[in-house]
């Protein structure tokens, strides 16, 4: 409930910056885009469901070439549709489509439903696709929420609860109808899904120049790679640690791992944690400093070999990049600076401390 009233004290900043994000400075690109078919609207969403947009792409536009109204996918053979989605996998969404468009070409007499209880209660479509076709074709108030969605209200709100639990399910669904532009709801929910994917990403997020910053509290705390949050973390088997060591003034930022993941209550650095590895170089680091924190620049930057630890559960690998800044930035002066001869009194997990064994800090 607290995020819900504070949601709506953040209402008259939050909606009218992403509205005017979107309006004056959004260009991503896709087929789908502006679309009001709902037919058109639910197979581009049936397609992106565990797809990536750049690999959906393609299938969307040979879809819509030879299937351009559900009337005529409804009378494809099988073996045809199945073919034309041969390599997007999870071929259930395959069969759920054709027996969706079956019915709603025979019993419906080809009309798409119009309102959101009537979309939810077809087969294959759930919460997410009835918003999205609701919103999008007929513009009616349904918030969309996905993971473009938790991660920025997420950061801007400043939400720790676990984006798989139940909890957070029903606290970041509240949230989301509750900041929904009810006037636009296409267009809102179009905004946050670009938003999400282009600025607030899930890695390298666009901070330094991001129209929000000034209210995600995600930014202004330093907790931008930290949120959105995950309960069930054991599930990764491989994952990319990067940490960096920022130097200022003979100090070293830290903070204690305070989550019900591995390691907890050890001392860490900045982490970054990747689903895949990351190519770091100087060029690289110094734009990720700019980008995360408007830092124009690090006095010195040292990038260490790869290192890993196999656990139980999971193979942890990674890299340690040392950084000597010139000042701390705003969003970063919260956490512990700890004077680099005290970071021996310090507990660290065996990860890090194989690399402080061998280097001075």
């Amino acid at each position: 409930m607290f995020y819900c009233i504070f949601a709506e004290m953040q209402k008259p900043k939050f909606t009218p910056l992403l509205m005017r994000w979107h309006k004056e400075t959004n260009r991503r690109e896709m087929p789908w885009k502006g679309e009001k078919d709902p037919y058109k609207i639910w197979l581009s969403e049936v397609i992106l469901q565990q797809t990536r947009v750049e690999q959906g792409w393609n299938y969307y536009e040979r879809f819509i070439t030879k299937y351009p109204t559900v009337q005529q996918l409804a009378k494809a053979k099988d073996e045809e549709v199945f073919k034309l989605w041969e390599g997007l996998g999870y071929y259930n969404r395959c069969k759920n489509l054709l027996s969706t468009a079956r019915y709603i070409a025979n019993d419906l007499k080809g009309e798409f439903p119009q309102t959101y209880d009537e979309m939810i209660s077809l087969k294959g479509i759930g919460p997410y696709t009835a918003a999205a076709i609701s919103s999008f074709a007929f513009n009616l108030p349904f918030a969309v929420v996905d993971g473009n969605v938790f991660r920025v209200l997420s950061r801007v709100f400043g939400i720790a609860t676990a984006t798989d639990s139940t909890a957070g399910k029903k606290e970041f669904t509240q949230l989301a109808d509750n900041v929904l532009d009810r006037k636009e709801p296409g267009a809102y929910n179009q905004a946050i899904m670009d938003f999400g994917a282009t600025v607030c990403k899930p890695f390298a997020a666009l901070c330094s120049t991001c129209n929000l910053q000034k209210i995600c509290i995600a930014y202004q705390e330093g907790k931008v790679d930290q949120l959105p949050f995950k309960e069930k973390v054991l599930q990764k088997k491989h994952r990319w640690f990067y940490y960096f060591l920022m130097e200022h003034a003979d100090k070293v930022l830290v903070h204690k791992r305070i989550s019900k993941d591995i390691w907890e209550n050890l001392f860490e650095f900045y982490l970054l944690e990747s689903p895949e590895q990351i190519k770091w170089n100087n060029a690289s680091v110094q734009q990720w400093l700019k980008e995360q924190f408007a830092l124009k620049d690090a006095v010195e930057i040292n990038i260490s070999p790869v290192s890993s630890q196999q656990l139980t559960h999971q193979q942890i690998k990674g890299q340690f990049i040392k950084l000597k800044l010139k000042k701390i930035p705003k969003s970063l002066e919260h956490y512990q600076w700890q004077p680099i001869k005290k970071l021996s009194a310090l507990a660290f997990p065996k990860f890090i401390n194989q690399y402080l064994s061998q280097k001075t800090v």
